[in-house]
């Protein structure tokens, strides 16, 4: 069974910084892309950041300058940099990884969440 487990959330003062881990473990055969996304109180979820298998990426407007994701292929891991927070950076950070098991159809795969709140 294919699961994503975060790590490195929690509460930081403004203009901080919180490093995001995301590691992918099972019985995985290859993850294409790998990112982050995030969900604050009443609003959707939006991305944040997305890396692919070969280390391209593409980030929200709202973080470009700030977060910087990266990604360890032999680690099955994604992380996310992030630095200069802001109290409207607070949110649920989930990662999410496009994963294909062994013997299976890949499938986009999400993680429990970690709560990022940034507060003086």
């Amino acid at each position: 069974q294919v699961q994503l487990v975060e790590s490195g959330g929690g509460l930081v003062q403004p203009g901080g910084s919180l490093r995001l881990s995301c590691a992918a473990s099972g019985r995985i055969f290859r993850i294409n892309g790998m990112g982050w996304y995030r969900q604050a109180p009443g609003k959707q979820r939006e991305l944040v950041a997305a890396i692919t298998r070969s280390g391209s990426t593409v980030a929200a407007d709202s973080v470009k300058g700030r977060f910087t994701i990266s990604r360890d292929n032999d680690k099955n891991t994604v992380y996310l940099q992030m630095n200069g927070l802001k109290p409207e950076d607070t949110a649920v950070y989930y990662c999410n990884a496009e994963i294909v098991p062994w013997g299976e159809a890949w499938g986009a795969y999400w993680g429990q969440g970690t709560q990022v709140t940034v507060s003086s």
